[in-house]
């Protein structure tokens, strides 16, 4: 078992920054790879950002693509999301995952409750 909590979220203008945190409990969070997505209201839930179990890969959607970055701190059982040059677009309810396969590009087994980034114009 896998508990994921966020943290981070909150009120920001246009073009300032954020830094997701993501902590997780249990002994085998460094064989996971973690994922953040984000689900914006009347939307799908849709994929943000993902890192492999070793952090030697990452995967990032287009639309964040040069402006956000994943990463992960094994040893205080984290991954973090930071957020650079926000748009009104990027405000949703962003959700951390973790997936047991390792990859970042499978089904992800467990989630976190979410926590919301909201980017004021």
């Amino acid at each position: 078992q896998v508990q994921l909590v966020e943290s981070g979220g909150g009120l920001v203008q246009a073009g300032g920054s954020l830094r997701l945190s993501c902590a997780a409990s249990g002994r085998t969070f460094s064989s996971y790879a973690m994922g953040w997505f984000r689900q914006a209201p009347g939307k799908e839930r849709e994929f943000v950002a993902a890192i492999s179990w070793s952090g030697g890969n990452t995967y990032y959607a287009n639309s964040v693509k040069g402006r956000f970055t994943i990463s992960r701190d094994i040893a205080k059982n984290t991954v973090y999301l930071q957020m650079n040059n926000l748009k009104p677009e990027d405000t949703a309810v962003y959700f951390c995952a973790a997936e047991s396969a390792g990859y970042g590009l499978g089904t992800y087994d467990y989630w976190g409750q979410g926590t919301q980034v909201t980017v004021s114009s």
